[in-house]
């Protein structure tokens, strides 16, 4: 298995309860072809450095996590199917993208119980 990371930005019009919906359901769609989550991060909603489709915010949200290559594809395409998903990108991590992204998920865990 090897690890991924995914970062995918949602239209702004939705509500914090569609964006969780959302994000819920494409870990559904991860965890049913037996991927693994690592880490989730929801940074919220920002500005974008050019207007897509319109629109020049947008919620962005990350998903780490381990699984085969053929998942990638089902991941994506229901990415690609669904209209509240503005833009998205799937990266498979190296050695030391992995080292990096552990590091700053200890840092964050760190942040949260203070």
């Amino acid at each position: 298995m090897n690890q991924y990371e995914t970062v995918f930005i949602l239209t702004p019009v939705l509500s914090d309860e569609q964006m969780k919906e959302t994000v819920a359901k494409f870990k559904k769609v991860l965890t049913d072809k037996g991927a693994e989550i690592l880490n989730e991060e929801t940074w919220g909603l920002k500005k974008m450095a050019y207007a897509i489709q319109k629109k020049s915010t947008g919620f962005y949200c990350l998903l780490e996590f381990k699984a085969e290559p053929s998942v990638i594809k089902v991941l994506e395409t229901s990415f690609r199917r669904d209209e509240k998903v503005i833009r998205f990108q799937t990266v498979k991590l190296d050695k030391y993208a992995i080292e990096y992204a552990e590091k700053r998920r200890n840092k964050l865990g760190n942040k949260e119980e203070a």
